[in-house]
């Protein structure tokens, strides 16, 4: 059964790091994209970064320069460091995974909350 379970997630300082991660099971993981989304409250879901089963990756402008998405197809999971946070990146993040692109997605992990406030 294909699952991912995020992790990571906290409460932290304006101009602090996170690290999240994302654990795959249950599919052929590399050959897979993984896309991070978040969700603010009273807002709705967005995409804040992709990477293909290539290598590939995309940003969502607020957080280039920032976020850095990556992958570790020996270990399944995909990865979300998380530099130089704002009161604005708080919210659920959530790990997806999809075929080919960054979408359509098949499956959402069950999220994570992050948190920055001082």
């Amino acid at each position: 059964q294909l699952q991912l379970v995020e992790s990571g997630g906290g409460l932290v300082q304006p101009g602090e790091s996170l690290r999240l991660s994302c654990a795959a099971s249950g599919f052929t993981f590399h050959a897979y994209s993984i896309v991070w989304f978040r969700q603010a409250p009273g807002k709705e879901r967005e995409e804040v970064s992709c990477i293909l089963s290539d290598g590939t990756t995309t940003y969502r402008d607020s957080v280039k320069g920032r976020f850095t998405i990556s992958r570790d197809n020996a270990k399944k999971s995909g990865y979300l460091q998380m530099s130089s946070l704002k009161p604005e990146d708080t919210g659920v993040y959530y790990c997806a995974t999809a075929v080919a692109s960054c979408d359509p997605v098949l499956r959402w992990g069950q999220g994570t909350q992050v948190t920055v406030s001082s």
